[in-house]
């Protein structure tokens, strides 16, 4: 069965698929890890400090969560901008939707993991005066759009695994829950992404389909609980999605799938009747020691040439202001990015995920401003011949 199904995917990489093109520059925003809490502030780095983890090795030592002033202050910035049809840069705001619950954790000593959803307040210790008003702000005025990232970012069943049967990462695990911090992901990355466990053997690394739909279940939910309407689209943790994944995102309402970015891909729908799009612009300036914007540029422009839309990746870490203050030097390139784009193309589209969807699929959207009409070319391609481009 496991050769099968290897055979099946590397057979439809072969099979051509239609892909879309456009006659004008589009841009998308799309933005993970959005209600996820990390290190808890200065007090809880300086609780791990005391347990004798040295950090600040890298960014993501760093990462706590986003405040109220920081999602404001990039909104400032996302107004300030405009296309050529009047509407604002709009960015697809991937949400994790619960966070462990370390006081009811602390009850059962750390034995077991507990969720306690976003819709519901932060954990213990965690303060974030105005946040989810922040959000819905930014939602009414059409600068954010929430989306799914899931109900956790980690594997939930591989870090269960460790609790029972191994000491010093169960010791671990609890330093830095006793501490308010769920995880730091590059000094433990056995505990995988949430629909993918990385200890397991290469073929059952993904969860079953009955696990991932079950938790996509709770999350939609998790989101309408939230947001009080539907997610119709999603990013998985760590980009880790399989076609179970797929198939579970639309049963639930999910239109389009994003994916991480590697090779041009176009714009294209799978057999799940999903739209999938695949991230052509690394904008991370918190995280990248080679960061460039005239690099960012010049990979939207090549998208640009070649007909596709510039989807730009940049995660929340990028504006936050907590621990270190990544959103003073990540604001004002954004701000240049932006401007530079708008000077260089008069035609330019600020898009989100579903606009991208109605494009294609009527040759047209409807934006706050009117409705926005575009050639759409559908030309096939196979992903073997792209993979083949991308590396040569």
């Amino acid at each position: 069965m496991n050769l099968a199904r290897k055979l099946l995917r590397r057979c439809r990489n072969f099979l051509p698929t239609a892909g879309f093109h456009f006659d004008r520059p589009m841009v998308l925003l799309q933005s993970d890890d959005w209600g996820r809490v990390g290190v808890r502030d200065r007090e809880g780095m300086e609780q791990l400090r005391s347990a004798g983890l040295t950090l600040g090795e890298r960014p993501y030592d760093f990462y706590s969560l986003e405040t109220a002033e920081d999602v404001g202050a990039l909104a400032e910035v996302l107004k300030r901008h405009r296309d050529s049809t009047g509407s604002s840069p709009c960015l697809q705001m991937n949400l994790i939707l619960a966070n462990l619950d370390f006081a009811r954790m602390r009850v059962d000593d750390f034995r077991q993991t507990h969720l306690l959803p976003l819709a519901e307040g932060l954990p213990q210790g965690w303060n974030r005066p105005g946040l989810t008003a922040s959000y819905k702000a930014g939602i009414a005025e059409g600068l954010f759009r929430p989306a799914l990232h899931g109900s956790t970012h980690f594997c939930r069943s591989a870090v269960e695994r460790a609790l029972k049967g191994d000491k010093d990462r169960t010791r671990f695990l609890s330093t830095l829950w006793q501490a308010g911090t769920p995880y730091i992901h590059w000094r433990m990355p056995w505990i995988g992404y949430e629909y993918w466990d990385p200890e397991k053997s290469e073929d059952e690394r993904f969860l079953s389909a009955e696990m991932q739909g079950q938790s996509i279940g709770q999350s939609v939910g998790a989101f309408a609980k939230l947001f009080s309407t539907l997610p119709h689209s999603a990013c998985a943790p760590g980009y880790r999605a399989d076609d179970n994944t797929h198939r579970a995102w639309a049963l639930h309402g999910i239109r389009v799938a994003q994916h991480g970015s590697g090779i041009l891909v176009p714009p294209h729908f799978d057999r799940h009747g999903l739209l999938h799009l695949c991230r052509t612009v690394e904008f991370e300036p918190a995280v990248d020691t080679a960061f460039s914007l005239e690099h960012c540029i010049r990979c939207a422009e090549t998208c640009f040439e070649q007909g596709l839309p510039a989807i730009v990746s940049v995660h929340s870490i990028n504006f936050h202001s907590t621990l270190k203050d990544f959103r003073g030097s990540t604001l004002p390139v954004l701000d240049e990015f932006f401007s530079v784009l708008e000077s260089k193309h008069p035609d330019l589209l600020y898009l989100h995920d579903d606009d991208v969807r109605e494009l294609v699929e009527k040759g047209a959207c409807t934006r706050r401003h009117g409705v926005v009409e575009m050639n759409v070319v559908r030309r096939n391609f196979t992903k073997a011949r792209l993979a083949r481009q991308g590396g040569a």
